[in-house]
């Protein structure tokens, strides 16, 4: 069923999503896209969930889009034409559903992540890494530039990078992706879900309104001139100064005692 391509698993503030088709490993299949979107819309709504956490079933993270799925779109009259736009199109949206949730995202991944699946990694906020993950856009490997990914590694990583790993294809290592910006954290397999899990409860102890005013404000404030964007990130500062868990925060911390959050 297509519900069971993405698994949920709540643990207090923390969501676990489980990208659940091994056999193909992990690809962004119609369904699986799908099914991704809707988890993240319906996470969007709970407010009592503050981070993220997605990972891979099996062997790997993500392996990109389905391409056997793909080839099959070329049956139609127009060659796959309508098919593709529409692959492309909601792969889109569902990236950006997850750079607008309100919680914090934080990518587990493990073996690869390639083309679409890097692109994934690359549209969440934080990524932890095992040792021997290799991150890749190599659809030129095969005729096809990874021209969507590139979206979103072009702005995370260095586009001298980015582009080198646009046109030749070749891989690059985790640590390598850790010095790049693209991965936040390395660690070795048997390690790999326990400090994913550190971090997210990290982040998952702190204020989820301050949280959520800020991922807002991040990501808002890049794109503009600097002078727009210290406006913009003021009123947000405004915004979040005026919340009540907030004054509280700033009270317990001058009195030197733990904040009483609601």
């Amino acid at each position: 069923m297509a519900e069971d391509l993405v698994l949920r698993d709540d643990r207090g503030a923390i969501t676990i999503l489980t990208l659940n088709a091994p056999t193909s490993l992990n690809a962004l299949s119609d369904g699986m896209i799908a099914a991704l979107h809707a988890q993240i819309m319906q996470i969007g709504q709970d407010h009592s969930i503050r981070v993220v956490v997605l990972r891979g079933a099996g062997k790997v993270f993500c392996a990109g889009h389905d391409l056997k799925e793909m080839q099959a779109a070329r049956e139609t009259p127009d060659q796959g034409r309508a098919a593709f736009q529409s692959l492309f199109d909601r792969c889109a949206a569902m990236m950006l559903a997850l750079q607008a949730l309100p919680q914090t995202v934080i990518a587990q991944v493990h073996g690869i992540a390639t083309a679409a699946g890097c692109q994934l990694v690359a549209s969440c906020d934080m990524a932890v890494a095992e040792t021997a993950t290799r991150f890749g856009v190599n659809g030129v490997n095969i005729g096809l530039f990874c021209s969507t990914p590139m979206v979103a590694l072009t702005r995370k990583i260095p586009r001298g990078l980015a582009f080198e790993m646009l046109t030749t294809g070749e891989f690059i290592s985790a640590e390598r992706a850790r010095e790049a910006g693209l991965v936040n954290r390395v660690t070795d397999a048997d390690t790999l879900p326990d400090v994913t899990m550190a971090l997210a409860g990290t982040v998952a102890a702190k204020l989820g309104r301050a949280l959520r005013i800020g991922k807002r404000a991040f990501y808002d404030q890049a794109d503009l001139p600097i002078d727009q964007a210290y406006a913009y990130a003021g009123a947000a500062m405004v915004e979040n100064m005026l919340e009540r868990d907030t004054d509280e925060g700033i009270t317990a911390f001058l009195q030197k005692r733990k904040p009483d959050w609601a």
